[in-house]
C-alpha cells in the first residue's frame, strides 16, 4: 500500500518542476456513460491518482506556486446523504482533512471561485491536456490573461518512470494473481470449448483474488486468431492441436500486470509449434538478460530483431543472409511490434521514451518494462512451410530494472514447454 507521505513527496517533486508564479490543476476522471442511464465502472484518472491516491470522482488537486512558496489544495465532493444513498458513501471534506497532507481541503463547489483567485498575479497554467474534458477548456478560459499554458502530462510521466518500493510490491501482488490465472488456463484449457470460456475463467480469478479488473481487454486467441495482434473478440472455438495465445493481466490497487503465454489447446505442442516456440523463448531469455541500467531500449529492440531473424532463417521461414534480410526489414512481416513498453499504473504507462532534447532515455533502476518478442505467421502465407502456417506466438514478462541488472517479476509464471505440458496433464 502506498502511504500519504509518498503521495506528498510526489506532489513536492512535481512542484519543483513548475515555473514560479504558476498554477497546476489535475482533475479526477469523469464517470463514463455506457448506455442510456448506465455507466462503466469508475476508474480514476491515472495522473490524478498518482499524485494523491484519491479514488473518488468530482475532485481536483491544485498546486499554486509563487516566488516565495508553494501551496497545495484538494477539492472533494462534500457529504450529501441523499446522493450517497444511490451512489455510495463519500469521504467528504472533514474526513479528507485527516488523510491528505495538503494546505487546504475544500468542497469542489468552491473550485471555480478559489482557482480564479489563485490565478490572480500568476503567469503560467499547467493542466493535463490529454484529458478530453470541458473542465480543462473552461479553465483555459479562466486563465486567458496568463502568459502560457503548459501540459502537465510529460512532467508527471517522467516521475512515473521510476517506481518506488511500494509500487513494485503492488505490481508483484498483481502478478501473483495473474500467475494463478495463467496456470489455471494451462491446466484447464483442454476442457474448455471456446475462447470466451477461457477468458471468463481467467477474469473470474482476477476478481476472486481481489483485483479491480483486467488491466486491459484480455486476448484469448486460438490458432490463426493470434495473428491479429489486438484480437479481443474471443468468440471462436478452441481447436484441437492449435495454440492459444493468452495476453491477460490483472490490475490490482491501480497497478497493472501484462503477461502473454502461448499454450497448446490439447496440452501438447506439435513438433513445428515446439520448434518455433522454443526459438522465441530463447530470444526472450537472451533479451531479458541484457536488461541493466544505462542500456537503451532501442538496443533491446535491434537485438531482438537480429535474434528473431536468425531464428526464422534457422527454421527456413526466411531465406537468405541475415544482414541483408534485416536491412530490407523482411523480418518485420513476422515481428511487426516493439520489444516492450513501460508499465505501471497504466499497462502502457504514459511515460516518455525520449527526453526534451529528443534523446532516448536510458534504462534506470526502478523502471518496469515488458519484454515480449513474438512471431506471427498467417494461415494463407504460402511462402512458409505448411506446418508453420496459422501459428502466432508471443511470450511476455514484466521486468524490473535493478541497480545490478534486472529482476523478472513474472518469472514464476510457467513458460517452459515441459512445465506447460506437465501442468496441462494435471488438469
Amino acid at each position: 500500500m502506498i502511504g500519504e507521505k509518498e503521495y506528498e513527496k510526489r506532489r513536492k517533486t512535481l512542484a519543483k518542476k513548475l515555473k514560479k508564479n504558476s498554477v497546476a490543476v489535475l482533475f479526477s476522471a469523469r464517470n463514463k456513460q455506457r448506455s442510456n442511464d448506465t455507466e462503466f465502472p469508475y476508474r480514476q484518472n491515472s495522473n490524478f491518482y498518482y499524485m494523491c491516491g484519491f479514488k473518488e470522482d468530482n475532485a481536483a488537486l491544485v498546486i499554486a506556486k509563487t516566488n516565495k512558496k508553494t501551496d497545495y489544495f484538494m477539492f472533494v465532493q462534500k457529504k450529501e446523504p441523499k446522493l450517497e444513498l444511490w451512489t455510495g458513501k463519500r469521504l467528504g471534506v472533514d474526513q479528507a482533512k485527516d488523510i491528505f497532507e495538503v494546505d487546504s481541503i475544500l468542497s469542489i463547489d468552491m473550485f471555480e471561485e478559489k482557482v480564479t483567485s489563485l490565478l490572480q498575479g500568476k503567469r503560467h497554467l499547467y493542466v493535463d491536456f490529454t484529458m478530453e474534458d470541458a473542465r480543462v477548456e473552461k479553465l483555459r478560459t479562466q486563465a486567458k490573461q496568463l502568459e502560457s499554458y503548459k501540459n502537465l502530462t510529460p512532467l508527471i510521466g517522467r516521475q512515473r518512470l521510476v517506481k518506488s518500493e511500494a509500487e513494485i510490491q503492488i505490481i508483484k501482488k498483481a502478478l501473483q494473481i495473474t500467475k494463478e490465472a495463467h496456470h489455471h488456463a494451462m491446466q484447464f484449457a483442454p476442457k474448455l470449448g471456446e475462447e470466451r470460456a477461457l477468458q471468463a475463467d481467467i477474469e473470474y480469478i482476477f476478481k476472486k483474488r481481489g483485483a479491480y479488473s483486467d488491466a486491459y481487454t484480455s486476448i484469448v486467441a486460438c490458432g490463426n486468431n493470434a495473428n491479429t495482434l489486438h484480437y479481443i473478440k474471443n468468440d471462436q472455438k478452441l481447436v484441437d492441436k492449435k495454440l492459444i495465445l493468452i495476453d491477460a493481466g490483472c490490475e490490482y490497487d491501480y497497478y497493472a500486470s501484462d503477461i502473454t503465454r502461448t499454450i497448446p489447446v490439447n496440452g501438447t505442442f506439435t513438433k513445428a509449434q515446439k520448434e518455433l516456440y522454443e526459438m522465441i523463448l530463447d530470444v526472450e531469455k537472451k533479451i531479458i538478460k541484457m536488461v541493466r541500467p544505462g542500456l537503451l531500449r532501442s538496443v533491446l529492440q535491434s537485438q531482438s530483431e537480429k535474434l528473431l531473424c536468425e531464428g526464422l532463417v534457422g527454421l527456413g521461414i526466411l531465406r537468405g543472409d541475415v544482414k541483408k534480410l534485416l536491412k530490407k526489414k523482411k523480418h518485420k512481416k513476422y515481428y511487426p511490434h516493439g520489444i516492450g513498453h513501460w508499465m505501471g499504473i497504466d499497462v502502457h504507462d504514459e511515460s516518455p521514451y525520449k527526453n526534451k532534447k529528443g534523446e532516448e532515455i536510458p534504462l534506470m533502476a526502478g523502471m518496469v518494462m515488458t519484454i515480449e518478442p513474438g512471431i506471427y505467421i498467417e494461415l494463407n502465407d504460402k511462402t512458409v512451410a505448411k506446418r508453420f502456417r496459422g501459428i502466432g506466438i508471443r511470450i511476455e514478462d514484466d521486468i524490473l530494472v535493478t541497480q545490478e541488472g534486472f529482476e523478472n517479476l513474472s518469472k514464476d509464471i510457467f513458460k517452459e514447454v515441459s512445465d506447460i505440458e506437465r501442468l496441462s496433464q494435471e488438469g
